[in-house]
This record gives C-alpha cells, sequence and structure tokens, in this order.
C-alpha cells in the first residue's frame, strides 16, 4: 500500500544457495563465502532461504542459524530478503518478525498451502497477507509461483497492494509473466512499488518491457544478469538485447536443465564452496549435465569460475 515513484528496492537480488558439507551438514563457512562472491558479482541485494536455497530440507533450528549467520556476515552491505513462507499465519508472521528484528529489508511470502491439494480461498489468502503485514514494518514480496498450486489473479494482487500496508512487492513466476506483470502495474498503479522477474531470468527481456524493476534469479551469475537491467534502465534497449542474447544459453540451461543445482556446481568449479551437493534425498546434477554447464558458462567467463582462484 506504500506508493514511491522511485522503489527503495530495485536490480538483481539473487537467490543464495544453501551450502552443505558431504555428509549434509551446513557448511557456514562455505555459506559466508556465497555471500561475499555474490556481493562482490555485483548483486544489488540478497535472497536467502528461498526454494532454490533448499529451504524445504532445513529444520527450523537451521534456518535461525542461517539467517543469522547471513544478516550477520552480509552486515548491511547490500539488503537482504528473508523467505518465510509457512501454511500458518501465525508461524509466518512470528518467522517474519524474527527476520525484521534481525536485520531482514524485506520478506518473500507464498500464498498459504500444502503439499498438493490443501489450498485455502481468496479470502484468507488475504487475511493471511493481512496479518502478516500488521505484525512487521518492513515490505512483503508475495511470491507467485507455480509450486503454491494458488491462482492468484492480477486484479486480486493489485487489491492487496492498495489496501494492505506492507505488501508492494510482487515476484511473478507464472506462465505468461509479462502479460501479468503488465496487468498488475495497470490495476495497481504506484501501490505496486516492486513488479519483479524470476524464474533464473528466462523471461526477463519481456518482463522488464512490461514494467518490471528487479529480479530474482539463481546465485551462480549475477555479473551476467544484472548489466540487463541496468542498461534496460538507463534507455540502451539495444545493448540490453544484445547482453541477455548473450547470456541466454546459461540462463536457458539453469532454467530448463539443472534447476536450483546451476549456483552449487558454478561455485564449487570456481572454489567458492567445498561442496556441490544438495540435501539427500535430491538427486545429485547428472555429471552429462554438469559438463554442459561448465562448458556454457566458460565461454562467458562469469566471475563465478574465478572468484575462489
Amino acid at each position: 500500500m506504500t506508493s514511491q515513484t522511485t522503489p527503495r528496492y530495485r536490480g538483481i537480488f539473487p537467490v543464495v544457495p544453501t551450502t552443505f558439507t558431504e555428509t549434509g551438514a551446513l557448511d557456514l563457512e562455505s555459506q559466508k563465502r556465497v555471500v561475499d562472491f555474490m556481493i562482490d558479482a555485483g548483486s544489488d541485494g540478497l535472497c536467502i532461504l528461498a526454494n532454490f536455497s533448499e529451504q524445504f530440507a532445513l529444520s527450523d533450528d537451521e534456518r535461525e542459524t542461517l539467517t543469522r549467520t547471513m544478516l550477520e556476515h552480509v552486515a548491511g552491505r547490500v539488503p537482504v530478503i528473508v523467505t518465510t513462507s509457512h501454511y500458518s499465519s501465525a508461524v509466518c508472521t512470528e518467522r517474519s518478525r524474527r527476520a525484521q528484528d534481525q536485520g531482514a529489508s524485506m520478506v518473500m511470502v507464498m500464498p498459504p498451502y500444502h503439499g498438493a491439494t490443501f489450498r485455502v480461498p481468496e479470502t484468507q489468502i488475504y487475511e493471511f497477507y493481512a496479518r502478516l503485514s500488521d505484525g512487521i514494518d518492513i515490505p512483503v514480496m508475495i511470491q507467485d509461483a507455480p509450486a503454491s498450486g494458488t491462482v492468484l489473479s492480477a486484479a486480486f494482487l493489485a487489491r492487496m497492494a492498495r489496501e494492505i500496508e506492507q505488501v508492494s512487492y510482487f515476484k511473478i513466476e507464472t506462465p505468461g509473466a509479462a502479460a501479468k506483470l503488465r496487468e498488475l502495474i495497470r490495476l495497481g498503479g504506484e501501490a505496486v512499488e516492486g513488479p519483479w522477474d524470476g524464474e533464473e531470468a528466462i523471461t526477463l527481456f519481456a518482463d522488464l518491457n512490461a514494467g518490471a524493476t528487479g529480479s530474482m534469479t539463481g546465485g551462480g551469475y549475477p555479473d551476467g544478469i544484472r548489466p540487463i537491467l541496468e542498461f534496460f534502465r538507463e534507455g540502451k534497449r539495444d545493448e540490453a538485447f544484445a547482453h541477455y542474447q548473450r547470456w541466454l544459453p546459461l540462463i536457458n540451461h539453469e532454467n530448463r536443465q539443472t534447476g536450483l543445482l546451476a549456483a552449487k556446481a558454478l561455485m564449487k568449479e570456481g572454489g567458492v564452496i567445498a561442496c556441490e551437493s544438495p540435501r539427500h534425498p535430491l538427486p545429485p546434477m547428472h555429471p552429462d549435465t554438469r559438463a554442459e554447464l561448465i562448458d556454457i558458462a566458460r565461454r562467458l567467463d562469469p566471475l563465478v569460475l574465478r572468484w575462489g582462484k
């Protein structure tokens, strides 16, 4: 429900992957190195504990440890979005309040859902976000992603932007994202402070054309994606398109072939982290898929492949 011409947060806010040891324990030293690399690579901000952070494989105690460790290590260098999604309004609000108290700049929250079939009606979704907003003093980003199995129309999102105090940012990852962003901006006006792109930037150029002011991508190559947003913001559309075209093979490979495993594979290859393994039962990347990822990346020379060497 904010009304600002210039958004408080814009640009690239990639998702920070969670690092584990070979036995599946948290690797906090590698985690700090990830944060340092991603800031060095030009991230305007960071997002932690998202789906691409394997948040679904973490215990509550581990979430607290990671939130505290990363916010303390960032130490205000860039703003940090903490994902606090939970089915329960009370649990989500308490998670969000703790994140705020520890220094989060924003929280990102999916609509309440559980498994493949547990959903709530629109009136309850509205109340969920209203209760969350009442409990904190920092912006709420609604993550509109297929994983929730919940349809959030542009009209409903715009209504929440106009009527709920802290609801002002939106990460749109559904099919037809650009059309939805355009309609959300039209209906919500200045109450939609941050219309953002997601899904590894696979639809970034169309989303920027639709009015997106931010992008939440994977964490492997912020230095490759940030210039696209900067060129576009400066009105240099040809330069933005050319840069997007150059990096699109890597973006596509992450989006369609490797998913959340890409960032850690790139970071391991470049000496940023000690172990790229996901937490069981998520299977590791196939060696051939990994080799192709590294081959594509080497053609682009991202910082991630040089940072730790």
